[in-house]
């Protein structure tokens, strides 16, 4: 009886594709958050100096969430050539391993998560909802 079993690298790949996409709900989620926290804030009165921190918060917590997604993405695409190449199943699992070999120092981690928090697909809808906010107290 001759069984076959996927690869280590296609263990690891069909792992890193669950955790990405769960990492993309997650990000609508935290959209959705935001729209109900600007809401709220409008519904019960927030003031604008409570409100804005406070999205500006969601907004960093999806920029983390979205610099985590796109090391994942990072390491798909490099377990996907590791196995049109026919790697050793010893290529596996070193997400971490290669994460920590070129791992930026503080300032360069608060870089990667301003570059993702700057991205159009992030920053929608925080920043909109930061103008309505401002808006909204600015009216009065």
């Amino acid at each position: 009886m001759n069984t076959s079993y996927p690869s280590p690298l296609h263990i690891e790949w069909s792992t890193l594709q669950h955790d990405h996409e769960r990492h993309e709900r997650c990000a609508v989620g935290i959209k959705i958050a935001a729209v109900a926290l600007t809401a709220g804030a409008a519904l019960f009165g927030f003031p604008f100096e409570l409100a804005a921190p406070l999205t500006v918060i969601v907004w960093v917590i999806e920029a983390m969430l979205r610099t985590v997604q796109g090391r994942l993405g990072q390491r798909l695409l490099k377990v996907e050539t590791l196995i049109a190449d026919g790697a050793s199943e010893y290529a596996a699992c070193q997400l971490h391993t290669e994460w920590q070999a070129t791992r930026p120092g503080a300032v360069g981690l608060l870089m990667e998560y301003a570059t993702s928090a700057l991205k159009p697909t992030v920053a929608f809808p925080h920043a909109l909802l930061l103008l309505l906010q401002a808006a909204l107290a600015i009216a009065g």
